[in-house]
Parts: structure tokens; C-alpha cells; sequence
């Protein structure tokens, strides 16, 4: 395993080998069309069933209502992965995996076994309760983490960490929960027209209360623990393998527990549902926000650490690995790229800038034996994509440095500098100019 970086390479050399002729189920646009059909039929199966449930005009009103939270989820969670953002292509399947297949999974085998339950025990009440918190937790979970496990196996280039399986772990459940808001929210409006109820006092708007405004998070704050499961097993070497497969089922398994806790948070008596919400669901969200923001830190200042020694090799100016390590200097350096380029300069400093940070994070593993056998080749990729896109971003890169490297302290000499630190002004001789003492900055010389 290479421990120095080597030497810039004219990209021509850089060349890869070419690869082996795949079989046709190995192609990669028979993959992409397998799996859009399944979603697409999941979907069609999935629109059905809920409509079929509440009727035209309640999915129409569902889904109108269910809509509106997910931007911002969406948005949180592409904000986190803001330092190494990963494929839009990775978010879209995880999106229509829990919108479509975890969805059609679960109300399927919810209700398979709902029914079976109370048909062995003629209690149909007990079989509703022991359905929610026991059957709808397990399948729910595993439907969701289906679609993380897909990424993980599949797209594991851009499954490098604990960011990345919260971020596919999320959007994963936020979809899943923008379907099951369809279903709950088209069915209390349906509930509401039977009964002539309408305005706050309605079955519709208790139901946008408790799902849209007060736990909008709760779905993917159940995934999002399965996602940390993955996260921590993408961190650890591949000789590791039963650690490798453990975390990522203690992750399922705290997701099913919390799941289970919140779904039976109403069989706690009147207040139980409000009790597990504050002294529960609040803390863990908070926790698992810091969490996440710590490790997002943690890897800037990997980013910083570890591009230096590809400064010295002469692929990156100095200046970059302190613009790279800061999200003010990047999105400083996109800008300047954009008022000067256009679009398409910005999208090439967005570009290198996320190769830039895979680099770091490949060469942190490699550092700490934690690297694949692909190492040398993928280094040699990443490399290859920052040479190529050099001349748009590095003098973007170097004026955001300049503008955002903080200021740095310089302790006075032990000898008299006249005009500054209360010495007196040196006479003024002719053509002589005072000046104060230059503050040493490397990124402002």
C-alpha cells in the first residue's frame, strides 16, 4: 500500500487498465432498468392500495399534506452531507425504495399478520396493539434497511462513513413516512367526511399535528440509527468481519426497540404518548444531531490533516488543504468560480472539491490499514479528477483561503521596533516610511 503520494502525472498517464468484458446481468444498464422497474410496479401497487383505502379525494387532501414536510428533511439531510456529498442518483433510489418498496413491504406484512393474529387468538384489539408495537417495528425497519444495505454493498465507493448512512438511512425513512402520512392523513380526512367534522377540532388536523408538526422526524430517526450501524462498519477494516456484520444488526435492532417504544407510547395511558415524546424522542433527536454535526467536524479537520502530504508532492498549493477544511472557503471559492465562470466553473470547484475530500478520507484509511486492496487505483482516480479540473479551482480555492484564514498572533522581538509596541516613531530621514511590524500569514502574503 502506498504510504507517499506519488508525483504529478500528466493525466494521459493515469490511464487505467481497461476493464473485462461482463455478462449481460452484470451490465450496468441492466442493474439501473431492473431496479426502476421494481420501483415503479412498488409504486403502482402502492398507489393503489392507499387509494383504494381512502378514496379519491383522501389521497389527494393525504397527499397534498404529506408533501410538505419533506423538502426540509430532504434539505437537512443533504445539508449534512454537504462535505462529502454523495450522488443525487444514491438519494433518488433511497427516496423511491422507502416511498415504494418499504412502503408496499410493510403495509403488506403488517396486515398479513394483524389478520393472522387476531384470527389465532379472536382478539382483535390485542392483535391491532401487539401488530404496532411489535410486528409493524420489525418489518418496518427491515423493509427501510434494505435500502441501506443495497448502498453499502452496491455503492460502496460513496459509503465511506457514519454521515453517509445517516444521510441514506434518512431519506430512506422519510420517504417511507411521506407514504404512510398518504395513508394515515387520507383516511382521517375520509373518517372526518363520514362524521361532518371539519377545522382544528377535526380527526385530519389532530393527525397533521402529531405526524407533520410534532414528529416529522421520527421515521428517520429510527433508520437513521441502522444508518450509524452501516456507518461505523464502513470505518472499520475488512479483515474485521464479524464486527463488520454485528454493528450494523445492533443498529436494526436499537431502531426496532425505539420504534417499538414510540408505537406503544399510546398504550402507556392518557399522557404516555406526550411522556415518551419529551423525556425519549426529544433527547435522542438532540443527541443523534450532535452526533452527527460532531462527526461532520471531524471530518474537516481529517481533510486538513491529511492533504498536506499531497501539497508536498506538488498536487495541491498550499493553500488548498485550509480552504478545503472549511465550508465558509468553499462555498466562498464556488461563488468567486461562479460570478467569473458561470455555472459551469462553480460545478467543476464543487467537483473538485468533493474529490478533494475522498482523497482525504481514502488516504486516512489507508493511513490507519483500514484501505481496500483498490487503494493505489482509487488514489490514482481521485487525483486524476482534481488534475483535470486544476486550473478552474485552485484560484478560487487560494482566494477563499486568503480571505477566511484567521488572523496570526506574532509575539513582540526582544529587540526595539520603532512605531509600534510603545516605542517611539524612528525620526523621519528623507524617502523613509514607518510601517508596523508584518503579521506572518501564509495565506495572506
Amino acid at each position: 500500500m502506498a504510504t507517499v503520494p506519488p508525483s504529478p502525472t500528466h493525466p494521459s498517464d493515469l490511464a487505467g487498465v481497461a476493464p473485462r468484458h461482463a455478462h449481460w446481468w452484470q451490465r450496468r444498464w441492466v442493474r439501473y432498468g431492473a431496479l426502476s422497474t421494481l420501483l415503479a410496479l412498488s409504486g403502482l401497487v402502492i398507489l393503489a392500495l392507499v387509494r383504494e383505502q381512502t378514496g379519491t379525494e383522501g389521497f389527494l387532501v393525504g397527499l397534498g399534506l404529506a408533501v410538505l414536510p419533506v423538502p426540509l428533511l430532504v434539505a437537512a439531510f443533504r445539508w449534512l452531507d454537504r462535505v462529502e456529498p454523495g450522488p443525487w442518483r444514491n438519494l433518488l433510489f433511497a427516496f423511491a425504495w422507502g416511498a415504494c418498496a418499504a412502503a408496499l413491504i410493510a403495509i403488506v406484512a403488517n396486515s398479513f399478520a394483524t389478520r393472522w393474529i387476531a384470527m389465532a387468538t379472536a382478539d382483535p384489539s390485542s392483535a391491532d396493539t401487539l401488530g404496532a408495537t411489535v410486528i409493524a417495528p420489525v418489518v418496518e425497519e427491515s423493509a427501510k434497511a434494505a435500502a441501506v444495505l443495497l448502498v453499502f454493498l452496491f455503492r460502496r465507493r460513496d459509503f465511506t462513513g457514519i454521515v453517509d448512512g445517516v444521510v441514506i438511512a434518512g431519506v430512506t425513512a422519510t420517504g417511507f413516512a411521506f407514504t404512510e402520512n398518504i395513508l394515515y392523513l387520507g383516511t382521517a380526512f375520509g373518517t372526518d367526511q363520514l362524521n361532518g367534522d371539519g377545522g382544528i377540532a377535526s380527526v385530519t388536523a389532530a393527525t397533521f399535528f402529531v405526524r407533520v408538526i410534532m414528529s416529522p422526524f421520527a421515521h428517520p430517526l429510527f433508520t437513521v440509527l441502522t444508518g450509524i450501524g452501516f456507518g461505523i462498519s464502513a470505518l472499520s477494516a475488512e479483515r474485521q468481519h464479524v464486527r463488520r456484520v454485528l454493528l450494523p444488526l445492533s443498529g436494526l435492532l436499537l431502531a426496532m426497540g425505539m420504534h417499538a417504544i414510540w408505537n406503544g407510547s399510546s398504550t402507556f395511558g392518557e399522557y404516555g404518548f406526550f411522556a415518551v415524546y419529551a423525556a425519549f424522542m426529544v433527547p435522542a433527536f438532540g443527541l443523534l444531531t450532535w452526533l452527527v454535526i460532531w462527526t461532520r467536524q471531524r471530518e474537516l479537520k481529517t481533510v486538513r490533516e491529511e492533504l498536506p502530504a499531497y501539497t508536498v508532492a506538488g498536487w495541491l498549493t498550499p493553500a488548498e488543504p485550509y480552504a478545503l477544511g472549511s465550508m465558509r472557503a468553499r462555498r466562498m471559492a464556488r461563488d468567486h468560480a461562479r460570478r467569473h465562470g458561470g455555472r459551469p466553473a462553480a460545478r467543476a470547484v464543487e467537483q473538485y472539491e468533493a474529490y478533494a475530500t475522498s482523497l482525504a478520507f481514502l488516504r486516512n484509511r489507508g493511513r490507519r490499514g483500514r484501505a481496500g486492496a483498490d487503494f493505489v487505483v482509487r488514489e490514482r482516480e481521485l487525483l486524476q479528477e482534481l488534475w483535470r479540473r486544476r486550473d478552474v479551482a485552485r484560484p478560487a480555492l487560494d482566494l477563499a483561503a486568503r480571505a477566511t484564514a484567521p488572523p496570526v498572533a506574532v509575539t513582540a522581538p526582544p529587540w526595539p521596533v520603532y512605531g509600534v509596541y510603545g516605542y517611539p516613531a524612528a525620526p523621519a530621514y528623507p524617502g523613509y516610511q514607518t510601517v508596523p511590524y508584518p503579521a506572518y500569514n501564509p495565506y495572506r502574503s
